[in-house]
């Protein structure tokens, strides 16, 4: 089962759920955006992905700006972030049991489903 951290709007993510699809993947659909990730799940994720909290930030959102992240060290307080503004959070995102990966650019996916 393949679970995928989904933005309708976006092109990308819906670029690897066709992919899903095409190859007949068992899947859940999470639109993060409409049930925020808990600070739990944040951290696993990054547990996942192997990564920092700033890696996982799209830090060309004006939200990113406005709150001064650039300038945070903390991961704490990224990670809060992430909690409370999930539109931060970068897509899609797969998970595969202890696996996850950030499905940009779309060879990634198609890696990680192979």
């Amino acid at each position: 089962m393949t679970t995928i951290w989904h933005n309708p709007k976006c092109s990308k993510s819906r670029e690897a759920l066709a992919l899903l699809s095409e190859k007949n993947e068992e899947m859940e659909v999470v639109k993060y955006l409409e049930t925020s990730p808990s600070r739990e799940e944040i951290v696993a994720l990054l547990g996942k992905l192997g990564i920092g909290a700033r890696a996982l930030m799209r830090t060309k959102e004006d939200i990113y700006k406005e709150l001064g992240l650039a300038k945070v060290e903390d991961e704490a307080k990224l990670i809060d972030a992430l909690v409370q503004y999930p539109k931060l959070i970068e897509r899609p995102i797969l998970i595969r049991g202890n696996q996850a990966i950030i499905g940009r650019p779309v060879e990634k996916v198609i890696d990680f489903l192979a």
